[in-house]
């Protein structure tokens, strides 16, 4: 039997653990857990957001959703200003969401990313934004998500 050609991929696993007893009802149980993703070592430590009883010094999901939208735009940037030979020396990024609780189903809003990048002296504006917007079309994340993803570049010289 022939198998169909292998398509290219690079797959993603993690492992997620909760123990607990939801036997109290709604309001009881604790929202905290772990997760893991192999290779990385380091053990994540979530819970729900602390509106929704979760423990505000652990990370939620929607705070984790809202930081790979990020870092993937920054990854993909560094990767086209790096083929395009531009010297990036520093990148910031503010990002934000909020969770739409008027939406059906509720779902997070718009995650707006409010970069901030740092160029070496002589470094064209217009080629950074480009590059910018390259990768923000090269973002894995973003083209995921069913919520828009928004880039507002600021570049500074030097």
């Amino acid at each position: 039997m022939s198998q169909p050609p292998s398509t290219p991929s690079h797959p993603y696993a993690t492992r997620l653990h909760w123990a607990g007893s939801t036997g109290g009802g709604i309001r009881s149980y604790s929202r905290d857990h772990v997760a893991t993703a192999a290779p990385a070592t380091p053990v994540v430590e979530l819970s729900a957001d602390s509106a929704l009883r979760g423990d505000p010094d652990r990370l939620n999901p929607e705070q984790l959703v809202v930081m790979a939208a990020s870092s993937c735009q920054m990854l993909s940037f560094l990767g086209a200003a790096a083929r395009a030979g531009v010297d990036v020396l520093a990148y910031d990024d503010d990002a934000s969401s909020h969770l739409d609780l008027t939406a059906a189903p509720q779902r997070l809003g718009t995650i707006r990313l409010t970069v901030t990048v740092r160029v070496a002296g002589g470094t064209d504006d217009a080629l950074v934004r480009d590059l910018a917007e390259q990768a923000h079309h090269a973002c894995y994340v973003a083209a995921s998500l069913a919520v828009p993803v928004e880039v507002s570049l600021a570049v500074t010289v030097g």
